[in-house]
């Protein structure tokens, strides 16, 4: 498509001169107006006369008032289907060019105010969006549809590519002055000129080749939109205000729509974020990784949630669970749950028991406040996995040899029927290993149920397995969420993959001894030699001191024996059980006590501690950093 003499476009070939569609034809009832694509024009070509429902007829040509109000039905239909800013904005840029303009500036508020909160002043307003028609033609060639006519791409316009991207509008100027009044006038008076010259701050067609049109939402003025014609095209007329100013009321109360929209989504996506663990932990012997999907843009909170939790030991609770249904009310439920799991794990329950409990705090909640929940706890030490399952999907395991299997666990009932018991299993996890936990939202569709999804998902386990064996976790997945087809998302989704490293045997030295006075003597010797054989002398006299004060605290306390437990990971971990509940606290000795010195000691002196109570006892833990210059353990193999 070529420039014809005077600046008009050149028809397509084959494509009449004084055609309705052809790009310099003029709409009937629109003076200067030319056809845009996806706006019904009526054409030329229609017939005479058609009758009407009451038997009579229309006549030969549509009034030019009956031709304007088609097109401002069609523009602002197209400007209300957009759902958040930028398609209300291209709907109102897609209505007017080239049909009714040849270019458009819209300007909006920034910060836009939202609802009924106080805009922020002062007032500035930002450059949104600048379209035109093009001066040159475009490389690729344009299909012709038929009764769609020609598709001009809009692209930014030369003739105010110097517009300002930001003005601040002052109280007392004249660009106020017409955003008060709120109607759109022609650039033809010198107040309206020097408004338009303070919005775009660069020269820009005047008199009736300009209006400048206010967009007012429901309570204020947001923004402003310039619309402009070419010397080449007749100016403005009356009738267009009326036309600019329904497009502008139109498209203010869709942006005031948008800004709406945007922040009660951004309210979901703050509410999920802060549901959902804001990163997992990275215990010993286990590496984790994790996904969350909502259901779709317009739910984007629901029921799903995952969690990693260390437990005394260097054990670690995976679990995943699912509230029925993807609203604020699913996403509320389910953060009471998960705080729930999180104070039950806290007492390092048996999986059985902690579902025992949720249940019971679902039906506190509410008789509807149905869930699943699958909670698993890692022992990388034993290489052990302990199941629990409350009508959860079973989990999915990829062996180190690419070998793939579903677990076989208890389904149990789901959390809140109340009154059922849960069962648990044991099961081997070995070194190399690889356990995916998952909502029914990737297995379950409306084209297949859980049983063939979970199968899908086992299958393309084992084509990565193939692969590379175990193969990365983030890599890994992304391939699983790859299963889901293009209709297949009809749930959220949570997912939390898990690796299993194990701690060798060799990296790990574990006692029981007598509470009697002269345990922490023994157990210092025992540290000693333990640290010898890792090469780790260079800790031998401070590990020493802190056993023998923490085990001297157990002594005092216990009725059984205690136990003793030496780790070497990335960091040397000890760790004191006894079977008495109370937890140790620190406290600052006054210079005349002879006690109450030793977890202030193992405060100062260490890189991290803590106590934990047990279902019988505690554990009294604390880690040190390895020397540089000691030797690394070796990874558990399978």
């Amino acid at each position: 498509m070529g420039d014809a003499p005077g600046g008009r476009p050149r028809p397509l070939p084959g494509t009449p001169a004084d055609a309705p569609d052809a790009p310099g034809a003029v709409v009937p009832g629109i003076p200067g107006a030319r056809p845009a694509p996806d706006t019904p024009v009526p054409l030329a070509s229609q017939p005479a006369a058609r009758p009407r429902q009451e038997g009579g007829t229309r006549p030969e040509s549509e009034s030019a008032e009956s031709l304007r109000l088609r097109y401002v039905g069609a523009a602002t239909r197209r400007i209300a289907r957009g759902i958040d800013l930028d398609e209300i904005v291209l709907g109102l840029c897609r209505s007017v060019v080239p049909t009714f303009t040849d270019a458009i500036l819209v300007y909006l508020r920034d910060p836009l105010p939202v609802g009924d909160e106080r805009p922020v002043e002062p007032l500035v307003l930002r450059l949104r969006r600048t379209d035109r028609i093009p001066e040159e033609p475009t490389e690729t060639p344009i299909p012709e549809i038929p009764g769609a006519g020609v598709r001009l791409p809009l692209v930014p316009a030369p003739e105010v590519s110097g517009a300002a991207e930001t003005t601040r509008v002052r109280m007392d100027g004249p660009l106020a002055e017409v955003l008060r009044g709120v109607r759109p006038l022609f650039a033809d008076s010198p107040q309206v000129a020097a408004a338009l010259a303070e919005l775009v701050n660069t020269d820009v067609p005047g008199g009736r080749r300009a209006i400048l049109a206010p967009l007012r939402g429901r309570r204020r003025v947001i923004g402003a939109a310039v619309l402009l014609r070419r010397p080449d095209r007749p100016p403005f007329e009356n009738d267009d205000l009326l036309v600019a100013a329904q497009l502008a009321t139109h498209t203010a109360l869709g942006v005031d729509k948008a800004a709406l929209y945007g922040r009660e989504a951004d309210i979901a996506d703050q509410l999920q974020r802060a549901m959902l663990p804001d990163s997992l932990p990275q215990p010993t012997g286990v590496q984790l990784s994790s996904r969350y999907l909502p259901a779709a843009e317009t739910a984007r909170v629901g029921g799903d949630w995952y969690d990693a939790l260390p437990l005394p030991g260097s054990r670690v609770a995976l679990i995943v669970g699912d509230v029925m249904g993807h609203s604020m009310q699913s996403a509320a439920i389910m953060g009471q749950l998960r705080t729930t799991v999180q104070t039950l794990a806290g007492l390092d329950l048996p999986p059985q028991e902690v579902l025992y409990h949720l249940d019971e705090q679902a039906q506190r909640l509410g008789h509807d406040r149905m869930a699943t929940c699958v909670y698993a706890v890692y022992d990388p030490i034993a290489h052990r996995l302990v199941v629990a399952n409350a009508g959860h999907p079973p989990p999915v395991m990829l062996h180190g040899d690419g070998r793939t299997e579903v677990l076989r666990v208890p389904e149990g009932a789901p959390i809140g029927v109340g009154g059922v018991p849960f069962e648990a299993v044991e099961l081997p996890a070995p070194a190399g290993a690889t356990l995916l936990l998952y909502t029914d939202g990737l297995v379950e569709s409306r084209t297949r149920d859980v049983w063939s999804g979970i199968e899908r998902l086992r299958e393309r386990l084992a084509a990565v397995g193939s692969i590379v064996c175990p193969p990365p976790l983030e890599p890994l997945c992304d391939e699983v969420l790859d299963i889901l087809g293009p209709g297949d998302r009809d749930d959220d989704i949570a997912l939390l993959a898990a690796r299993f490293d194990g701690i060798a045997p060799s990296d790990v030295a574990y006692w029981f001894l007598e509470p009697h006075p002269q345990t922490a003597r023994r157990a210092r010797r025992l540290v000693r030699r333990a640290l010898q054989r890792w090469g780790l002398d260079e800790l031998a006299d401070s590990v020493e001191l802190l056993v023998s004060e923490v085990v001297t605290n157990a002594v005092r306390y216990a009725g059984r024996p205690i136990t003793l437990r030496l780790l070497r990971t990335d960091v040397l971990r000890c760790e004191v059980g006894d079977d008495a509940p109370q937890l140790p606290r620190m406290r600052h000795a006054a210079p005349q006590e002879e006690t109450g010195r030793g977890l202030f000691l193992v405060h100062r002196m260490t890189q991290r501690w803590g106590a934990t109570r047990l279902s019988a006892g505690k554990v009294v833990w604390f880690e040190l950093p390895l020397p540089p210059s000691a030797p690394h353990p070796l990874p558990s193999g399978p």
